[in-house]
Order: C-alpha cells, then sequence, then structure tokens
C-alpha cells in the first residue's frame, strides 16, 4: 500500500506495531501526531460516530493542526462500513486520495484522508470495507430530454463497433449533431447528475455513463 511520505518514516517499533494492528483485522486508522509520534486508532471498539477537529473535545482531537478547523468532519459506522463526512463545517475542506469530500463517503482499504496539514490511512485488513455491491443490471433508466438522449446516442455508438471501444469525445458529439462543445459538456453535466455518478472518479464517469446507458436499454449498442 502506498504511504503518505511521514509514514514510510517507521521505526521497528512502529512497524511491530503496525503488523499487530493488521493481524488483528479489525479497521484501524494510522496517522502522526503534532510530535511525528505514530498514532494508531482501532475503529472496532469505537463508537458509531466519532467527530474529526481540532478541539480537544473532538473524539479524534487534532490539537496541533492549524488548518484543521475546531470541528471538521465525522467518522459514521454504517453497518459493517465505515463512511467519512464533511458537510461543509469545515474552512479548508477535506480530502480523500486527493478528491475533495462534499458530504458522505464510504471508506475503503488504504483511503488517505487529508485535513489541514495532517493525513490520516484508513486500514481495513480484512477488506470488508472495500466489497462493493454488485451492479443491478436491471437498473431503472433516469428520464432525459430528447436532446441528452441524442448526445448519449452519439456517445455509445462506438461500443456498437467494437469491444474495446471508448465513448466519444465531446468535439465527435458536437461535430456529429451540428452544435457547440460547450452546449454538449452542459448535456454531460446533467447527464451525469441524471445518472447519480457523482462519486465516480472524474476520468471514470464518459466511460460508465455509456456503460449505465447501454445496460438500461436506453441506448442501444447498434444506435
Amino acid at each position: 500500500m502506498d504511504l503518505p511520505h511521514a509514514l514510510h518514516r517507521a521505526t521497528p517499533a512502529e512497524l511491530k506495531e503496525r503488523i499487530e494492528a493488521e493481524r488483528r483485522e479489525r479497521p484501524f486508522l494510522l496517522y502522526r501526531d503534532g510530535d511525528e509520534a505514530q498514532r494508531i486508532v482501532d475503529l472496532d471498539g469505537a463508537p458509531e460516530r466519532l467527530t474529526i477537529g481540532r478541539s480537544t473535545t473532538n473524539d479524534l482531537a487534532l490539537s496541533w493542526d492549524a488548518e484543521v478547523s475546531r470541528v471538521h468532519a465525522s467518522l459514521e459506522r454504517v453497518g459493517d462500513e465505515w463512511t467519512f463526512v464533511d458537510d461543509g463545517r469545515s474552512h479548508n475542506g477535506s480530502f480523500i486520495d486527493g478528491e475533495r469530500v462534499s458530504g458522505r463517503r464510504r471508506l475503503r482499504e488504504g483511503d488517505i484522508i487529508a485535513l489541514g496539514r495532517t493525513t490520516i490511512v484508513f486500514r481495513s485488513p480484512t477488506g470488508r470495507e472495500s466489497l462493493r455491491t454488485a451492479t443491478s443490471q436491471q437498473r431503472a433508466a433516469p428520464k432525459v430530454s430528447a436532446a441528452q438522449l441524442r448526445v448519449l446516442t452519439v456517445l455509445c455508438r462506438p461500443y456498437g463497433e467494437g469491444s474495446y471501444a471508448v465513448p466519444a469525445s465531446n468535439k465527435q458529439i458536437a461535430d456529429e449533431l451540428v452544435i457547440g462543445v460547450e452546449t454538449v459538456k452542459s448535456h454531460m453535466r446533467a447527464l451525469f447528475d441524471a445518472f447519480d455518478l457523482g462519486e465516480v472518479p472524474q476520468h471514470q464517469k464518459r466511460a460508465t455513463l455509456a456503460q449505465r446507458a447501454l445496460q438500461t436499454g436506453l441506448v442501444s449498442p447498434k444506435g
């Protein structure tokens, strides 16, 4: 697992502590405090909600980090999984693997949480938190406008031409439909919202959108 730079500098005693935490096969947090000392927080016996912030009243107090808000975010247990929540209360925001968090995000093995100057690694040695629910092949198709459907049809057209296809680019869609690229971008943003792709990484959204449109039958592979 690719750890933040600060956590690579581990003493033999710290490495032993990490190995012991992993052997317990329970989710835990790994980070360094203001004195650069390693900290491990076992989440197995933790309450269902832990607040994180600079104030010492928080369950996870990052009092040394001036860039962390007094009450910055929280960790919440939902069933067997842990989620990270930043509902906008933090001044400088929160990031997981470099992506800003807005609202709630499910944590997966190896996620790196950045708050202020502090980085916290979420570990789940059993991998239970990283298991994804299988995508239903019977997913209901959202309602889209006629113009959006035309954009979707052109986006998916390459999939009818070969198994290793990639979705059409905004320029290709614009050229075929004789509309502006900015108009295509506007339709694409609306389609991302309609298909609820907010948590999908940006570089995967177009392919995921095409796959969902084909899976739901909204667009035929033959165009």
